[in-house]
């Protein structure tokens, strides 16, 4: 490399765009596809590192001197690949940047990208809840902090972007992925995303959007399946959380679905990944490959005869980088370009935008270095108070008509099931025990993930008893005997249930592990009835990736939670809200099911999916989205309104006091649907479009206030149109989806006009305070 300290793109004074065009410029076609691809050393199919279809792509893969030669636009999970001490890591990273520098004769390094969805990726990290649990919470301020420590733990390695958070949409509980999601409803995916992708652009990392769009939609709930929505479909469900991310959050990347909507590859969708994306909603950023997406228009969606082809249809529909290692965008990419196939400024358009970040990230200024400064410790006593917190937020009391929760402090208890002493039964797929940790048996996990069974011994006073009763999945019933006779010679059993997460079929949750239907996993449920029948009060406790059915025992348990895969400190939260050390104030992200066959169905139907009288399968949960409750709970008091007129293009307000009459603190989500009775096209009965969650202090009343805009009750019409439609509507206030507080009629007014892209996305909210000692104000987006 030549001295080029005093080149033009290394001038911070001049401006991104000169800097970026005067490295166009100089580079060969070589260098320019050098940038639009990454590089993954270490990954092994032989391990199970990678998924299958991936593994001939990772055989005899490239070592870093082979591709660096011209530059190099990414290096992939450098830490999330085996377990490597982070301080070892940062140094190990620092000399392949200084590798990637020398080799190119820009001295451009790589950006650096990990997985971070419920925490860093790596070895020693702080494992946090995974999304299903943040959205539990109803708390994005929350989540964004827990964000910003993710990237401050990214950033203190040398790491510049994250790959979350997922924006997808549940819409059948069967699909693996679910624990992956924030939950059901666009409104809650979104705000909750956004706080995310806030969180870590706030440290400078770049956030990335996935999976856009559908992908969640698949039939059949399988993964990587065709979807079948059609645009109404894709614009209601599927696109607003990506909006809201890029809107209110900021986000600086977004990736790719796998899946084909309607027959069109997403990876090849030049409609969805430049129209929609870049025209429309006016994203700047880069767009990268979920990993080797580009190379499945070959071999799995077969639009393309060759790799060469592949990376033409990629590129020319907005895929600017391929991750996570070079294939389609090397040699067949170039060879496509020399032939005439592919015009270089395609090539050019994505060049730019992959050095436009570089640019804003620093890369590029003559002063860069890869080492980095200060201590690196990934699993900070902050982090984890953050995580404690998020996952005491996300606990969610279904049920407690027996009153056998709290928990008495002399009960003797019996703690069962086969998740019970497991400590991998808190942690996602995507945690780095569960996803890279398990192919390396023989070092240690790197963080301590305490099991319910042994923060119950430290946080109940009585006696405690333990038996497993059967595997997660696997046959057998050996166990039970045991089991029951635990519970009988208890005061009350805990049985500890759900799911093992794991990556394509190796677990019951997870990427890959989808479900034929919605029972329990394994002997499980069999399980549950056959300590039921002890005799003994019975709290069924649920460590799940998913939501599952308990229709056929719910009625005879004395008390059900569920919690979503809660992070290494989840043991302690659950123990802490199961002996009333902490109420319990989690809320359902996704319905729990009645029964296991039946239909899957979200809330957001229209009366055709509901219950009704044309088919004898009744959707209806047995707990509905929003629902959650407490062992002290608020009392609500009458909703006011600014109504009874709504201006087509203007705001109302309503508001609601909460008022804490016991004597320990309650927290409380307040949510507000709105029921369209007349439209266009058949509407979902009732969809969120705000909430706030407060936390009261004994004897304090809060006064939750909504400003919502008209354009929160826009539609997509039979021509296709986005718009705000005068008549009458329904805010319902609301305790969960199917708990109404108070219903306020109001009358939309004015002349039916469109929403683009510009729409109020988001309701304001405020919550005031008052307590006996005076007041105090605090504003918090919904």
């Amino acid at each position: 490399m030549t001295d080029q300290t005093q080149a033009p793109w290394h001038d911070t004074r001049r401006g991104v765009p000169e800097r970026v065009e005067a490295l166009v410029a100089e580079m060969t076609l070589e260098e320019k596809v050098s940038q639009l691809v990454g590089l993954w050393v270490g990954a092994d199919a032989s391990g199970g590192d990678v998924a299958p279809h991936q593994g001939d792509m990772t055989q005899n893969g490239p070592e870093l001197a082979d591709v660096i030669v011209g530059g190099l636009g990414q290096l992939t999970r450098p830490f999330g690949t085996a377990p490597v001490d982070p301080a070892l890591g940062a140094r190990s990273l620092a000399r392949s940047q200084r590798a990637v520098m020398a080799a190119n004769r820009f001295g451009i390094p790589a950006q650096v990208h990990e997985e971070c969805l419920a925490g860093f990726a790596a070895w020693g990290a702080t494992a946090y809840p995974v999304p299903l649990s943040w959205g539990a919470t109803f708390h994005p301020e929350l989540v964004q902090e827990m964000a910003a420590q993710i990237g401050e733990s990214l950033r203190s390695v040398g790491v510049h972007q994250g790959l979350a958070p997922v924006l997808d949409v549940v819409r059948d509980y069967r699909w693996g992925r679910v624990e992956e999601t924030i939950g059901e409803d666009p409104y809650l995916v979104g705000t909750v995303g956004a706080g995310y992708v806030r969180g870590l652009e706030s440290t400078g990392l770049v956030a990335t959007l996935k999976h856009f769009a559908g992908y969640s939609g698949s039939r059949a709930a399988r993964n990587h399946a065709p979807v079948s929505a059609g645009p109404r479909e894709m614009q209601e469900i599927f696109y607003p959380p990506f909006e809201m991310a890029l809107r209110e959050g900021g986000a600086r990347s977004v990736m790719n679905s796998y899946a084909d909507v309607d027959g069109v590859p997403a990876a090849a969708d030049e409609q969805l990944l430049t129209g929609l994306l870049r025209e429309d909603w006016g994203f700047e950023g880069v767009v990268v490959a979920d990993y080797f997406a580009i190379a499945f228009l070959r071999t799995l969606h077969r639009v393309a005869a060759t790799d060469g082809e592949a990376a033409a249809l990629a590129l020319t529909a907005g895929i600017d980088v391929e991750l996570p290692s070079v294939f389609a965008y090397g040699e067949p990419l170039i060879e496509a370009v020399r032939t005439g196939a592919l015009d270089v400024a395609v090539v050019d358009r994505a060049l730019r935008r992959v050095l436009e970040q570089k640019a804003q990230l620093g890369l590029l200024d003559a002063g860069w270095t890869p080492e980095v400064d200060g201590e690196i410790d990934l699993d900070a006593p902050a982090h984890r108070e953050v995580a404690l917190q998020l996952a005491r937020e996300a606990v969610v009391l279904l049920a407690n008509d027996g009153g056998a929760l709290p928990l008495a402090p002399a009960a003797r208890l019996a703690v069962l099931g086969p998740l019970a002493d497991d400590p991998f039964g808190m942690l996602g797929c995507y945690s780095f025990p569960a996803h890279v940790g398990v192919h390396h048996p023989d070092h240690a996990t790197g963080i301590e993930i305490p099991s319910v069974l042994a923060e119950l011994r430290t946080h109940h006073a009585g006696e405690v008893t333990f038996a497993r009763g059967c595997d997660v999945k696997a046959p057998g019933r050996e166990g039970f005997e045991e089991a029951v006779a635990a519970a009988r010679a208890a005061d009350v059993a805990v049985v500890v249930v759900g799911d093992q997460a794991g990556l394509f079929g190796r677990g019951t949750s997870g990427e890959g592990c989808d479900a034929a239907d919605l029972r329990l996993p394994g002997e499980q449920q069999a399980l549950v009835e056959a300590v039921l029948e002890s005799g003994t009060p019975v709290v069924v406790l649920a460590l799940a990736g998913r939501p599952y059915a308990f229709g056929t025992f719910a009625d005879r348990a004395a008390a059900l939670v569920q919690t979503f895969f809660p992070g290494q400190l989840g043991g302690r939260a659950i123990a802490e809200v199961l002996t009333g050390a902490v109420n319990p104030s989690g809320h359902l992200p996704v319905g729990i099911p009645r029964d296991a066959g039946s239909q899957p169905s979200t809330y957001l139907a229209p009366p055709y999916g509901r219950r009704n009288e044309v088919s004898n399968i009744d959707p209806t949960p047995l707990y509905p989205f929003g629902h959650g409750r407490s062992y002290a709970e608020a009392t609500w008091g009458a909703v006011t309104s600014t109504g009874p007129t709504w201006d087509v293009d203007g705001e109302v307000e309503v508001g609601v006091d909460v008022t804490n009459t016991t004597d320990t603190t309650v927290a409380d989500v307040v949510q507000v649907y709105l029921h369209d009775p007349v439209a266009q096209v058949p509407r979902p009965d009732h969809k969120l479009i705000g909430y706030q969650r407060l936390t009261l202090a004994p004897g304090e009343t809060g006064r939750v206030s909504f400003r919502i805009h008209a354009d929160l009750t826009s539609y997509v019409n039979r021509a296709g149109e986005r718009i705000v439609e005068p008549g009458a509507v329904e805010l319902r206030v609301a305790r969960s989806s199917l708990d109404v507080h108070e219903v306020v009629p109001l009358e939309i007014v004015g002349a039916q006009r469109p929403a683009g892209a510009a729409r109020r996305l988001v309701t304001s909210s405020t919550v005031a305070l008052a307590a006996r000692a005076g007041a105090s104000e605090t504003v918090v987006p919904a």
